[in-house]
């Protein structure tokens, strides 16, 4: 699987990890508990386009929001997470 770096071109999935899914936002930290433990423990595992964060470890160092289909694996895009990855 290729991914395409903004700052490095195209590159082999081994080099870069995968963080998680990029839609998730933390809670506020005033929300309840229940909120919380949706978040750590409850995902979705769609079929087909989802955004993922990958970190570029032996290229640029960047965090990217990569948009792939988790039934072909083909690589719609990529992008810079802005501010990093939380």
């Amino acid at each position: 699987m290729r991914i395409p770096c903004p700052y490095c071109g195209s590159r082999d999935s081994s080099e870069f990890s995968y963080r998680s899914d990029a839609v998730p936002v933390r809670p506020a930290p005033d929300a309840p508990i229940s909120a919380f433990h949706d978040y750590v423990y409850l995902r979705r595992n769609p079929a087909g386009l989802i955004r993922e964060h990958w970190y570029h470890a032996s290229g640029c160092r960047q965090w990217l929001v990569v948009e792939r289909d988790t039934v072909t694996h083909i690589i719609e895009g990529a992008s810079l997470a802005q501010g990093g990855a939380r």
